[in-house]
C-alpha cells in the first residue's frame, strides 16, 4: 500500500519500480497502480498525439519530463490539438 501522490488517497502500490533510476524508485514509493494505469492511457495519447517513436532518446526524454509532471508537478498537459473522444 502507498500514499499514492495522484489520487491522494492510500491504494494498492505496484509490485516494482517501473524502470531501475532515481524516477522509477519515486514512483515505485509514491504511486499506485490504478494511477500507474491512468499514466500508461495518458503516455499512449502522448505517444500518438505528438507521433513520438519511444525508442529515440529525445522522444524517453520527453516522456520522462511528462511522467515527472504528472505525477509530481502540475500535471501533464494536453497536446493543444488534442480532442478527446
Amino acid at each position: 500500500m502507498v500514499k499514492c501522490v495522484k489520487l491522494g488517497r492510500e491504494a494498492e502500490g505496484l509490485d516494482e519500480p517501473p524502470f531501475d533510476s532515481p524516477l522509477g524508485q519515486k514512483i515505485y514509493d509514491n504511486v499506485s497502480k490504478e494511477a500507474w494505469a491512468q499514466w500508461m492511457e495518458h503516455m499512449k495519447m502522448l505517444l500518438n498525439e505528438y507521433r513520438l517513436q519511444p525508442w529515440k532518446p529525445e522522444a524517453q526524454e520527453f516522456i520522462a519530463e511528462q511522467m515527472n509532471a504528472y505525477f509530481f508537478g502540475g500535471g501533464s498537459g494536453l497536446p493543444k490539438e488534442y480532442t478527446p473522444q
